[in-house]
């Protein structure tokens, strides 16, 4: 399975970017899917996360309220990011995993074995 993500840039603080992470390869469908972010001399953190079943949606609390992952029947999944903080500032990966329960986000990045070549995001406060 292949990923590509898109929609990064540079935006101001307060303002909101798009994330998409085009999937092709093997079915969608089995696949649970995440964001995770990473800065300089950082380790990679979960971010947002959609299950196999599509039903649970997970966020980082960081993010809850300001962040929405959803994925359409095009093989797409998106992270609209709105209200962006200087401190969003980051490269941006998108990730899946076959291997997760059905209706479980799993956040640790050793359970995701596909990766997307990461967007960088930058926010000026």
């Amino acid at each position: 399975v292949q990923l590509q993500a898109s929609g990064g840039g540079l935006e101001q603080a307060g303002g909101s970017l798009r994330l998409s992470c085009a999937v092709s390869g093997r079915t969608f469908e089995n696949y649970a899917m995440s964001w995770f972010r990473q800065g300089p001399g950082e380790e990679r953190e979960f971010v947002a996360g959609i299950s196999r079943s599509g039903r649970k949606i997970a966020y980082e609390n960081s993010v809850k309220g300001r962040f929405t992952a959803s994925s359409d029947a095009k093989n797409t999944v998106y992270l609209q990011m709105n209200s962006l903080k200087s401190e969003d500032t980051d490269i941006y990966y998108c990730a899946a995993s076959l291997g997760t329960p059905w209706d479980s986000v799993r956040a640790d990045v050793r359970e995701y074995a596909y990766w997307g070549q990461g967007t960088q995001v930058t926010v000026s406060s």
